[in-house]
């Protein structure tokens, strides 16, 4: 892969400092979490992840898959079908614990942060469960994701969360358009940090935004919204929500733009989360 072809596309803010504090890059990379060389299993990151249905069953799958890549461990919680996929998935590269949903509580008390929504359906038991889990344990680290965004309230939203909605989501949540200016407002008003997916990514925390523009039309197949779900969540095990956020969308769009390199627009989901270990390696580089 040509690195010019990189930095022309995805690198072009980076040259005046002032525009670069507006844009996440590796920098974002840099300053994330790193494993202490003696550091043991446990003490790097612990993920729940609550998601997918009968209908959905890819897309906590997706998620899965590439958080199990950068925490110690996952605990994955969904619906028995589900369950019975990642049984014969484990073998292959997953490490994570899979629990029935009436066990999770205990689980959300050992977890570093906590994904709920990708793959839930749009129904009133994704509701009940968002809205009486944020509510058990508001101290936790929450990243609210598709199913939970469309169904919970506003006022169930936990501070410092990590919110991910497109525009559609965006404006279900908080009944305003989706844009940069009302995804500021409702950042500083819920006290959370909102990634509003687009063609620019806006990520808001209450006091600061910045923008993100990798990422290519190639991204526009479904499931590429659940590993950029997964990799923000991986990130919030051990680091600020923003930082988490901006460096979860940069990452994720350059992943893709990589593969707009090599296959063109040809690549899903699965492609992308095989891709991300790569980007993150190659901008600990840059």
């Amino acid at each position: 892969m040509k690195e010019s072809l990189i930095f022309k596309e995805n690198f072009r803010f980076f040259n005046d400092r002032k525009k670069a504090s507006l844009y996440p890059g590796p920098g974002e990379v840099k300053a994330l979490y790193q494993p202490p060389p003696k550091s043991h299993k446990g003490q790097n990151g612990k993920l729940m992840i609550i998601g997918g249905s009968q209908l959905f069953h890819g897309a906590s799958l997706w998620a899965l898959k590439v958080a199990s890549r950068i925490v110690d461990m996952v605990f994955y919680s969904s619906v028995p079908e589900n369950h019975q996929l990642t049984k014969n998935l484990k073998a292959k590269i997953y490490d994570f614990i899979c629990l029935p949903r009436e066990k999770i509580k205990n689980y959300i008390d050992e977890s570093d942060a906590i994904l709920v929504g990708p793959g839930l359906p749009r129904e009133s038991v994704t509701k009940k469960l968002t809205e009486k889990l944020t509510k058990q344990f508001p101290q936790k680290r929450w990243v609210i994701d598709a199913g939970s965004l469309q169904m919970m309230a506003p006022r169930f939203i936990p501070k410092d969360s990590i919110l991910l909605p497109h525009p559609g989501e965006f404006k279900r949540l908080f009944g305003l358009k989706a844009s940069r200016e009302n995804a500021r407002k409702m950042a500083k008003k819920y006290d959370c940090v909102i990634l509003l997916k687009g063609p620019v990514d806006y990520i808001c925390s209450p006091t600061a935004i910045k923008e993100n523009h990798t990422g290519n039309e190639g991204m526009t197949k479904g499931g590429t919204g659940d590993v950029l779900a997964g990799l923000t969540a991986a990130f919030a095990c051990k680091n600020n929500p923003f930082l988490a956020a901006g460096a979860a969308a940069f990452i994720n769009g350059l992943a893709g733009d990589r593969l707009k390199e090599k296959v063109g627009v040809y690549y899903n989901a699965s492609d992308l989360a095989d891709e991300i270990p790569a980007t993150l390696k190659w901008c600990e580089k840059h």
